[in-house]
């Protein structure tokens, strides 16, 4: 496959969880969440608490798609027959062979049950084996415990810290962002077999 290209349609499963394009339609499937869970978008950069944000949130990661910055998926758990949240391909930069994994986001019925590592797993492998990218990258605010431990769980190594990088939504402060990778030998040398373990 070219590497300028990123495909249309993707539609990523196994038998827990379905990622595919997120749409406006959307709003619907994530309104429950929205209205009712704002505490999870604590430590994002942009929130989806409400339905106004919520169709603002969606619109604008419609658009970064069709600008072919961003690739946001809406994340169905097949286990229980609902919509989770959110996540998505971000910073994609195929000259480079470069992207980033973000704007993860779970009710609180889906976080801790596995499915996110069924939907990393479903997203790295297609980044590495599919797109042929040579290094993923995470970020979350330094002060976001629970994910940065999911992320190391998965594999990630730790890079660095970016001092003051970004303005907290609904704050006058900044936070500090650390930044983590799997780089392409690293999945398929551990990374991948590891995180099949915890599936």
């Amino acid at each position: 496959m070219s590497h300028t290209q990123f495909p249309q349609n993707i539609v990523l499963e196994d038998e827990f969880v379905l990622l595919r394009p997120l749409e406006l339609t959307d709003v619907k499937n994530l309104l429950d969440i929205s209205l009712n869970e704002p505490e999870t978008w604590k430590y994002s950069l942009v929130r989806a608490d409400g339905r106004e944000n919520l169709e603002k949130y969606i619109e604008l990661a419609i658009k970064a798609r069709d600008d072919k910055k961003e690739y946001p998926f809406i994340v169905y758990d097949k286990k229980s027959g609902r919509y989770a949240g959110s996540t998505r391909f971000c910073d994609i930069n195929l000259s480079f062979q470069n992207l980033q994994l973000g704007y993860t986001w779970y009710g609180k019925d889906f976080r801790g049950t596995g499915l996110n590592k069924h939907c990393k797993y479903l997203l790295l492998e297609f980044a590495f084996e599919i797109l042929g990218i040579e290094r993923v990258e995470f970020r979350a605010d330094n002060n976001n415990q629970r994910s940065i431990a999911a992320m190391k769980s998965i594999g990630c190594k730790v890079e660095g810290v970016l001092r003051n990088h970004a303005p907290i939504a609904g704050s006058s402060n900044r936070r500090d962002s650390i930044i983590l990778s799997i780089l392409k030998e690293e999945w398929f040398n551990e990374t991948k077999q590891n995180l099949a373990k915890k599936l």
